[in-house]
């Protein structure tokens, strides 16, 4: 099968603008197209799911084991032609400056994917060629294996930039795109999610694929970047005997969309059945719900709105009071505050089932991966287990929580997090259930012990 990582040499060099761009040219041509994220960001993967009509999938080497990335991306990949795993930050940027862990270099290793990498070639000739080659050297096991040229002044640049790069590092350069010749993305930020789930950037995906059809030889990309099938002998993801069915309601709408897919694969696969709402839309929490979920996502875009839709409030408040177990994560957490303040510095008020307020900034309060010990009472992650998750908000919460919810550990700090009040934990960070399935185990047994 066709499968590759779309690397850049850093941020910013145009790995989503290529990545979608391939994706609906490829799909143009009738090929099924499966689209993976490295690492945590839940934005490109929405992006890669509005072109390929398939959910997209984030693969980490930091927050899961290395077989179970393997793992998802045999399971996604299985029925598709062609997959394609975007990088992140620069190809060998991971979570050390002495390791590729985290990185999409790491990920090309364990899945066995050749890499295309995208070069910057803006004022630059011959010297493109020393980048890429530095790519190749500073890892023997980089299976870099053709270029692509961004941002290039014009169809001579490029014969330049391809001549050098194809005699200093023999591999082929398989496409450009020059300066202005697509419109630029759309700045990715959390209120243009609902933008992209409604169709608006249609148009632009579509101007994105001829572009690239233009310019990018995508004959020569499917013929090298063949990979082998990934085999995996266990899966975490296969249907748990003996599981009695838990009813778990999810908030999810334009205001609450930050789920893993792998969180709700694991939920089913250990006897849960979702029950979609949406607080948005002033639903109620379904009726059956024996626990619930309240994703990450961004209310303070709706928070006017969520703060008007009393019947939802009301609902999910009265869930939580007669001891549903209940998540609530990034966004999920900002909601059940007594308020949220936006940028614009107007005050909405929310749920109050957390004491405090959460005010939004213009500096990103912040960022990175957590590594998560549970604290006594905590019935999703218990005092002697470990989970790893990632934080990523621009709010910060204004109160203070009597009982925290769990140990976060991350690279610049340790502490106690978030809010834990009976069958209540909610907090900034966002869990990856695959870091530890038992996790979801935990959950759902509460869930039984509550209303079975």
């Amino acid at each position: 099968m066709n499968r590759f990582v779309l690397a850049g040499t850093g941020s910013g060099v145009g790995k989503t603008t290529f990545t979608i761009g391939i994706m609906r040219a490829l799909m143009k041509r009738g090929l099924s197209v499966q689209g993976f994220k490295c690492g945590p960001d839940y934005i490109d993967p929405t992006y890669h799911t509005a072109v390929t009509k398939r959910p997209s999938r984030n693969i980490d080497s930091f927050m899961m084991a290395h077989d179970v990335v393997r793992d998802i991306v045999a399971r996604a990949s299985c029925d598709t032609d062609v997959s394609i795993i975007e990088g992140v930050m620069g190809f060998y940027d991971g979570k050390s400056p002495l390791s590729n862990e985290g990185s999409a270099a790491h990920i090309s290793e364990l899945t066995d994917s050749p890499v295309i990498l995208i070069v910057n070639a803006a004022s630059m000739a011959r010297s493109v060629a020393a980048i890429v080659k530095g790519f190749q050297m500073l890892d023997e096991n980089a299976n870099i294996v053709g270029v692509i040229v961004n941002q290039l002044g014009s169809k001579n640049h490029y014969d330049i930039v391809k001549t050098a790069i194809e005699a200093e590092c023999h591999i082929p350069v398989i496409g450009y795109l020059l300066k202005g010749a697509v419109p630029t993305m759309p700045s990715r930020h959390l209120g243009l999610v609902p933008a992209i789930e409604r169709g608006d950037l249609d148009d632009y995906f579509e101007e994105l694929a001829n572009a690239i059809e233009a310019t990018v030889d995508l004959d020569l990309l499917l013929k090298i970047t063949k990979a082998p099938v990934i085999t995996v002998e266990t899966t975490i993801f296969e249907q748990q005997p003996n599981r009695q069915l838990v009813h778990i309601a999810v908030a999810k709408d334009a205001a609450f969309n930050f789920y893993y897919e792998e969180n709700l694969a694991l939920l089913r696969a250990y006897g849960a059945e979702l029950h979609f709402f949406s607080p948005l839309n002033n639903e109620r929490v379904p009726s059956q719900a024996q626990g619930v979920y309240i994703g990450g996502g961004f209310p303070e875009e709706f928070a006017e709105k969520l703060s008007e839709n009393t019947t939802s409030k009301k609902s999910i408040r009265a869930a939580i009071n007669q001891g549903l177990p209940t998540l609530a994560e990034c966004g999920g957490y900002m909601y059940l505050t007594e308020s949220i303040t936006n940028r614009a510095g107007e005050t909405y008020e929310m749920l109050g089932v957390i004491e405090g307020h959460v005010k939004m900034q213009e500096k990103l309060a912040a960022l990175g991966y957590r590594e998560i010990t549970g604290v006594k009472g905590n019935f999703l992650i218990h005092e002697d287990e470990q989970a790893k998750g990632h934080e990523f908000h621009y709010s910060t919460y204004e109160g203070e929580h009597e009982t925290p919810a769990y140990f976060s550990k991350g690279r610049f700090r340790a502490q106690q997090e978030g809010y834990l009040s009976g069958n209540l934990v909610a907090g900034y960070t966002h869990f990856h259930f695959a870091s530890n399935p038992k996790l979801v185990q935990n959950w759902l047994d509460k869930c039984l012990e509550v209303n079975g």
